[in-house]
């Protein structure tokens, strides 16, 4: 029996290393996946936008802001000299907080009371908030420290007083859960779609596909339907389950959220038969997908923020339809976004999708003729 079982082991070692695209999986996969969690996985925060928006001309502001500048941590974006256009620069995303100094912070720590520094935080992504805000109050505690050692205070000059914004609690659930409507649907959708021509090769039925009358849009359109109503279906049970079960609002568009699914689905499906129409086997259909959505995950924004990758990783990111449906399911469900603020994530997505099925339908007709 052990002879047996030793030859089988020996015949399924040299069926693998003889076979090409067999060891590329065994190689590529753990290199791809370790570049990606070494460099993107990182929850240290780097170059965070903000803005200021100081009332005072006294000392003490110009002595508390000159502790963000030349820092790592922080990046400024400008000064702001109007309440109005806060909103803009948080809805925007263009930065991720705005620390706000009232007119009378260096008079009131010259008489020696305490003075407010309010710091306004971009609550939908909560994770990156709170580690943001962290990083703040060890830079008021470090201001307080210094300048009562200075002027002789006893009691702490500066109070920080902190307001977030579309999540007012800084609950992660509200920044995670809504994540799973895009994770679970490309997961969904690409495992549905990367199996369907190979499946079909293994059974020895593709081959008769191509014979039939059928062109290869129309094949195309009829591999992709079932995948655009799975994922459909799929990430409208998990949105219901998000409102009705975890009860986290959902304050934006639905026509909205529903066009960016199409959009996302589009480019999903078309990831999905393009790793099909290469795999000649189930299982190396299994692998492309594998292969695909752990560094899609990784590099979508989904746990780690983007800023905070490598230059080139950021570039690369571009490429993922993850990272711009995060964004609106996200924005829609937190901010109350429409469509007005969401076309920039849409269109990348859709044209994703063109390029990918135009990509597939060139192998079926590669393989047809």
């Amino acid at each position: 029996m052990l002879r047996r079982i030793y030859a089988l082991m020996v015949k399924e070692f040299l069926a693998i290393l003889k076979d090409k695209k067999s060891r590329m999986v065994l190689v590529l996969p753990p290199v791809a996946q370790i570049l990606v969690f070494g460099y993107a996985a990182s929850f240290d925060l780097y170059n965070v936008p903000y803005a200021v928006y100081n009332e005072d001309t006294g000392e003490a502001s110009r002595v508390f802001l000159a502790r963000f500048d030349g820092s790592r941590t922080f990046k400024f974006y400008g000064a702001i000299d109007d309440d109005a256009q806060i909103a803009s620069l948080i809805n925007l995303g263009k930065v991720l907080m705005v620390i706000h100094l009232g007119p009378t912070f260096s008079r009131d720590l010259s008489r020696e009371k305490t003075g407010t520094i309010q710091v306004i935080l971009d609550g939908r992504n909560s994770n990156t908030a709170l580690i943001g805000l962290n990083y703040i109050q060890s830079i008021v505690a470090d201001f307080n420290e210094d300048w009562a050692a200075t002027h002789g205070r006893t009691i702490p000059p500066a109070r920080l007083v902190v307001r977030s914004w579309f999540n007012e609690m800084l609950d992660s659930h509200w920044f995670i859960i809504p994540g799973i409507v895009a994770l679970l649907t490309l997961v969904v959708t690409i495992e549905v779609t990367s199996l369907s021509v190979a499946k079909e090769r293994e059974a020895g039925t593709f081959d008769q596909l191509l014979v039939t009358p059928m062109t290869p849009v129309e094949i195309l359109v009829g591999k992709s339907l079932p995948g655009f109503i799975i994922g459909t279906l799929e990430a409208t049970f998990i949105i219901l389950v998000i409102v009705t079960w975890f009860h986290i609002p959902l304050r934006g568009s639905i026509p909205a959220l529903y066009f960016g699914l199409f959009t996302f689905l589009l480019s999903a499906i078309g990831i999905g038969l393009m790793i099909s129409a290469f795999s000649v086997t189930q299982q190396q259909g299994l692998m492309g997908a594998f292969l695909f959505l752990v560094p899609s995950v990784i590099l979508s924004g989904f746990a780690t923020p983007i800023a905070n990758m490598p230059r080139l990783v950021q570039d690369l990111t571009y490429l993922n339809p993850l990272r711009y449906f995060l964004i609106v399911v996200r924005s829609i469900f937190l901010q109350g976004a429409s469509f007005d603020l969401l076309w920039s994530q849409y269109w990348p997505m859709a044209l994703i999708g063109v390029v990918t099925l135009a990509a597939a339908g060139m192998l079926f007709r590669g393989r047809m003729y």
